[in-house]
């Protein structure tokens, strides 16, 4: 019996293909997440004679720091993943709709659609740490448009970045503001791109704009919807060049973010095994939402 076999160079040549990309993961992804796993079990040597001594290996013990209320590091790090979890919901809650909303209004025809649509978008372009900086202007208590507008009606103003109470939504305006118009780029991309002749037929059979939204527009935007949320909420957790003009975290870490927290402590050679604890709990955590939101979508395209 004859039996065909595959020549080795149709085998060998995929794996040639994606080599140089899988040695750049490794390189650049896998190893340091290795060795930041076993970098966090991990203290630099203390006393004055510790310069050139190997790490001390504490197993767990940066991780119980970094979550005990009573221990230097592990009060700012309560503090800042709170923030950082509030920070990422309300970023995902909030900017991912208005993007949605932004691309359903946008969708239509109306004049200058065009200059509509550059104008939402163009936030997006800009640097971030500019974008940050124009606000931080906004922001000012004395000079600053937002007061400027309080003030004609009367309100005496409000102190945006130096208010505990207020700096950190300061920060989520700005986070919105800044990805808003990069959403909505999905939004269009999708919304374009389901065939008017349902939405035709759904309003002979007597449904109205907010019936075909519901079961027509978001059930096709599903894949999409799910990008945008995983693609947020991941930017949520990797902030950190907009905090340096908005008070760079301040005040007494009230808005500051997970993020931003390694980069101040990453240069003390006392916090480096802090630092790393931190990083795999920021990685944890995304890898676990991300993975989760594709699985529950999985799911509910198989049950479907």
């Amino acid at each position: 019996m004859n039996t065909s076999r595959r020549p080795l160079r149709s085998i060998v040549i995929p794996y040639l293909l994606i080599a140089p990309t899988l040695i750049l993961v490794l390189m650049f992804n896998v190893v340091p997440a290795i060795r930041t796993v076993n970098d966090s079990l991990y203290k630099p040597a203390r006393g004055l004679n510790s310069a050139g001594k190997p790490p001390q290996f504490v197993g767990m013990q940066n991780f119980h720091d970094i979550f005990d209320d009573s221990h230097y590091m592990g009060t700012r790090f309560l503090r800042t993943f709170r923030n950082t979890i509030i920070f990422a919901l309300a970023t995902v809650g909030i900017g991912v709709p208005l993007g949605l909303l932004l691309a359903i209004l946008l969708n239509r025809e109306q004049p200058l659609l065009g200059l509509w649509r550059f104008a939402v978008f163009y936030p997006s372009l800009l640097p971030l740490i500019g974008a940050a900086s124009i606000w931080s202007f906004i922001f000012s208590d004395s000079i600053g448009l937002a007061n400027a507008i309080l003030k004609s009606v009367g309100h005496p103003g409000l102190n945006w970045l130096g208010d505990r109470n207020l700096v950190l939504a300061s920060v989520i305006i700005v986070n919105i503001w800044k990805q808003a118009g990069y959403f909505m780029i999905f939004f269009l991309a999708g919304l374009q791109n389901i065939p008017r002749d349902l939405y035709e037929a759904a309003a002979l059979d007597g449904a109205d704009s907010l019936q075909q939204f519901a079961y027509l527009t978001l059930p096709l935007l599903r894949r999409t919807l799910l990008f945008v949320i995983v693609i947020s909420f991941i930017f949520a957790f990797q902030t950190v060049e907009q905090l340096q003009a908005l008070g760079e975290g301040g005040p007494a870490d009230s808005a500051n973010l997970l993020l931003y927290l390694i980069f101040q402590n990453i240069s003390e050679r006392r916090n480096w095994g802090y630092v790393n604890a931190m990083t795999i709990i920021l990685i944890g955590v995304v890898l676990a939402f991300t993975v989760s939101n594709f699985l529950l979508f999985e799911r509910d395209e198989n049950d479907s």
